[in-house]
């Protein structure tokens, strides 16, 4: 009699060790009795009657999974390979097990897929200057697809766009194309502002007497440092106005003479 009941306790021990399963403070259990949900468990130690009872533990932590490269169309036909991480955890354990099989294959399938078709709305312009744009385009969809799921989307970083070695040489010359276009922009600004001063500097002059006589001194104290053997004289409009004044007073007076 007594064997009986050792045996019968050191049964019930056994039973009782292997139903004490561990749910630790990152995860959540789902208790199934006789195959149907019956709740989530909180962590800590807990009871599951085998054969009657049993159970999944989920990990509700954030998780980052990796998108492979996807080759991708942008709408302006241009073939690029974008990979990417996307950012989710577990809201609802219960969801995320009984809705979908194996929601960490969903995921990664759901986020190649839209970031396929999200890229394929968008020119190669506006994907690579607004990538944040973009990314948050995909959390958006990702995340409102998921929430049947009992999964929160909370980032999607778009890692690397890869382009075509052709592409890349089209766009290294059109940026070399529009530094073309910016530095003929700024020296023809130059050039205006140039000439603008200049012709503020030759009315002020004209307007001046004695001013062009002063910078023609000015031009000859320069000359003198240089040692250059050539050396150009500008004669002041104001004495080739004295000079043509002279001519013009001999042909009258010659005239007259006549």
């Amino acid at each position: 009699m007594q064997v009986g009941v050792l045996v019968f306790i050191l049964v019930l021990a056994a039973i009782v060790l292997v139903s004490i399963k561990q749910v630790n403070q990152y995860e959540r259990g789902l208790l199934f009795s006789f195959g149907r949900f019956t709740k989530i468990m909180e962590p800590g130690w807990r009871l599951v009657l085998p054969v009657i009872q049993s159970f999944d533990k989920v990990d509700i932590r954030t998780k980052a999974v990796d998108v492979p490269p996807q080759d991708a169309i942008t709408r302006d036909n241009v073939s690029i390979k974008i990979n990417a991480v996307i950012y989710y955890k577990v809201f609802d354990a219960s969801k995320a097990i009984i809705e979908v099989e194996n929601f960490y294959y969903a995921v990664s399938q759901l986020a190649q897929t839209t970031m396929r078709n999200t890229v394929g709305s968008v020119t190669l312009d506006e994907l690579l200057t607004d990538r944040e744009k973009v990314s948050g385009e995909i959390c958006s969809i990702i995340d409102k697809l998921t929430d049947p799921w009992g999964i929160k989307v909370e980032n999607v970083e778009l890692k690397d766009i890869a382009l075509s070695e052709e592409m890349k040489r089209v766009i290294a010359k059109v940026a070399e194309a529009e530094r073309e276009k910016r530095a003929v922009i700024t020296k023809a600004a130059g050039e205006v502002e140039a000439s603008e001063n200049l012709a503020k500097a030759a009315s002020l002059m004209g307007a001046t007497p004695g001013a062009l006589h002063l910078r023609t001194l000015a031009t000859l104290n320069d000359l003198s440092s240089d040692q250059s053997n050539t050396v150009v004289f500008a004669l002041p409009v104001e004495a080739l106005r004295a000079l043509e004044g002279i001519a013009s007073l001999t042909e009258s007076f010659g005239k007259k003479k006549m």
